[in-house]
């Protein structure tokens, strides 16, 4: 086998649209990301129709800029890595479209990739020597997962959310506080300025013996407490209501995850997606970890959201594995973690 492989790797699952160049799975040579924050913020969440157009707008030229940067040309791509799920259907079908081309013109292996990996594999990235087994912690808009990686695409699903996952809960509680989008930056910026003790949100930990999630009455439980308020015409101390909200979120969380750790018989810990940026949840699991003498891994802040790098990552070690696509694989919207 070649000595070194260069993956060209695309990501659209969402509002980001990015293309990466990667040498041999961890190597990053290019990592473009634009991102669509400015256009959606004025809606208050992501449109998928605008998202889709924007992609179909950006991705050419986002290809381009990433092979400028990485100083290769069509020529020395070994494979394309592209997401097929989860995600909104429209935004995949851009970039798998787009994928499915190129492979075909340069007549290399197509290989799709799943997003909910992508997002662990961007700390074998953020650390060349980490490797398998290790419990991760998967957070984001749309999902809640405690994954325990027990190798390269081999994985235990040990809790996952049962309703909001943590970052939809994030968005509400800024929506109901008047913050606008995206919610989770939002408030973790207010909550350094409130007192995370001033409100008691109830804790939802769900039965003894599980490690699923459910943020649903967290979530209700600031929005009664907000509503009450404004009944009463009692004022509100958003950067307060803002703190006690995220302690409440990331206590469960790394509760949860330390526990899971034990149960999985690991001694690494590894934080992944989009709220993995979020500061006090990084500090909360750096904290916890030390205390009980987990290793603990995180991405870097660019890592953390989407990106094709982590893409990249995936579909390298797919690749190694004997996975391709085809003219025939499809966008796969509610893909879960695991499915190949």
């Amino acid at each position: 086998m070649k000595k070194n492989l260069i993956t060209l790797a695309i990501e659209t699952s969402c509002d980001e649209t990015s293309v990466a160049i990667m040498k041999n799975g961890r190597t990053v040579l290019a990592n473009v990301i634009y991102s669509q924050i400015d256009i959606h913020e004025k809606f208050g969440g992501v449109v998928p129709e605008v998202a889709s157009r924007n992609h179909v707008e950006k991705i050419s030229q986002i290809i381009d800029q990433a092979l400028e940067e990485a100083q290769v040309t069509f020529d020395d791509i070994d494979m394309v890595g592209t997401t097929y799920g989860p995600g909104l259907v429209g935004a995949l079908l851009v970039g798998l479209s787009t994928a499915k081309a190129l492979a075909y013109a340069m007549e290399v292996p197509l290989v799709p990739v799943n997003h909910i990996e992508g997002h662990i594999f961007a700390n074998f990235i953020e650390y060349p020597d980490l490797e398998p087994p290790f419990l991760c912690l998967v957070v984001s808009g749309g999902h809640t997962h405690l994954v325990h990686v027990m190798d390269y695409g081999n994985y235990e699903i040990m809790g996952k959310t049962r309703d909001d996952a943590a970052g939809e809960a994030y968005d509400k509680v800024a929506r109901t506080l008047g913050l606008g989008y995206p919610g989770g930056p939002k408030i973790d910026k207010m909550a350094r300025e409130g007192n995370p003790e001033a409100i008691h949100f109830t804790r939802t930990y769900l039965e003894k013996d599980t490690f699923d999630f459910s943020f649903s009455g967290i979530k209700s439980g600031v929005l009664n407490y907000v509503n009450s308020a404004r009944q009463k015409k009692e004022p509100l101390n958003l950067p307060d209501i803002a703190a006690s909200f995220q302690a409440s979120v990331i206590d469960v969380l790394t509760t949860k995850t330390i526990d899971a750790a034990r149960k999985a018989g690991v001694d690494k810990v590894a934080l992944a997606g989009g709220v993995a940026a979020n500061s006090a949840l990084r500090q909360a699991l750096v904290d916890k970890c030390g205390q009980e003498g987990f290793e603990f891994f995180y991405p870097s802040l660019k890592l953390c959201t989407d990106n094709a790098a982590m893409i990249g990552c995936v579909a390298y070690y797919d690749y190694l594995s004997g996975i391709r696509g085809d003219l025939n694989t499809n966008a796969v919207p509610n893909l879960k973690i695991g499915d190949k």
